[in-house]
């Protein structure tokens, strides 16, 4: 299916390009030394932040998703934090909060004091056991970079990135993610048990007396860089309308009729937008400097599932994943 445009760059672009294939390529070799196996979940993971988005990693516990995502901060040199999402948990835990202070001439003032959020990359660990309220607070941070707290407005870090998790077993005592929230997640990464040969490897690296630790191979401002190069990279003709025909295929309303019954509600224009930026972002990661079908098909699911729903009717006859692979069978 592989098939892409020559489309020719500009000098700078060119070179600035190669010297991205190297970082990432260090990054990739720097992240495969700590987390063992799982080679489409770590692409998937390096996508969403080269694009500069945010990733919701879904997976039973014990999968590595928390250490992936240490991983990640220590290889791309960002200030990292995690939040540990629990029913309890208020907004002012996630972005902080003003307090009065009295100063040594006994004036009063108050100081804002930043919550965990301010933070290059944010973990957000079972990010469905948060109330509505709290889920709405880290929404606006996702969205729009900032926060406001006492009518004041405070800018986020840059970069920054959201990557949560979320256990697809234990629903008891959880709020599930509404949809805007789901659709400000770039991709949907989904977590699978490793191979044989991966958990053999996991076995045997981390139950001796030392641990691999992962190296740092990018900083903040060269990952900026790379994220600006990424919108830059040029997308062929083909690949733009089969990005299009694909997203609005999986719409009720004008979609392809033989899946259009199936589907209470679809993905919009920014699932069409992410899967842009994700398929330029895994060309870089692969080695290529513009997208092919083959970036289109490998990222439909992580860029639609969790923009689209099944209709009551249909949960009984098929899932979502398999009305994305009938419609990647017709791309190209």
């Amino acid at each position: 299916m592989a098939e892409s445009s020559a489309i020719p760059l500009d000098a700078a672009v060119v070179a600035n390009a190669e010297r991205a294939l190297d970082e990432i390529r260090r990054a990739r070799e720097a992240v495969a030394g700590v987390i063992f196996g799982q080679e489409e979940v770590v692409e998937q993971a390096l996508v969403t932040l080269l694009s500069g988005g945010h990733g919701l990693l879904i997976g039973v516990p014990g999968l590595a998703k928390t250490k992936l995502v240490e991983t990640l901060g220590k290889v791309l040199g960002l200030d990292t934090k995690r939040v540990q999402f629990t029913p309890d948990l208020l907004p002012a835990d996630i972005i902080g909060s003003e307090v009065l202070e009295e100063g040594l001439d006994k004036s009063r003032a108050f100081r804002f004091i930043k919550g965990p959020v301010f933070a290059q990359l944010l973990m957000a660990d079972e990010i469905n056991r948060a109330s509505p309220r709290t889920q709405s607070a880290l929404l606006q941070a996702m969205q729009e970079h900032h926060v406001s707290v006492a009518g004041a407005s405070h800018d986020l870090p840059s970069p920054f990135h959201v990557l949560a998790t979320q256990n697809p077993l234990e629903q008891e005592g959880a709020y599930p993610l509404p949809e805007a929230q789901l659709d400000r997640f770039l991709l949907q990464i989904d977590v699978a048990y490793p191979d044989r040969a991966s958990e053999k490897r996991m076995l045997l690296e981390t139950t001796g007396e030392t641990q691999a630790k992962p190296a740092q191979a990018l900083s903040a401002e060269e990952l900026l860089a790379v994220q600006r190069l990424v919108r830059r990279l040029p997308v062929g003709e083909k690949i733009v309308e089969a990005i299009l025909d694909l997203v609005r295929a999986a719409r009720p309303e004008g979609g392809d009729p033989t899946i259009a019954g199936h589907i209470s509600w679809g993905p919009g224009p920014r699932a069409a937008q992410a899967l842009m930026l994700a398929t330029r972002a895994r060309a870089l990661v692969n080695g290529r400097l513009s997208p092919s079908l083959d970036d289109v098909a490998a990222l439909a699911a992580p860029a639609l599932r969790h923009r689209m729903a099944l209709s009551f009717a249909a949960r009984r006859e098929t899932t979502i994943p398999a009305l994305i692979e009938k419609l990647v069978g017709r791309l190209g």
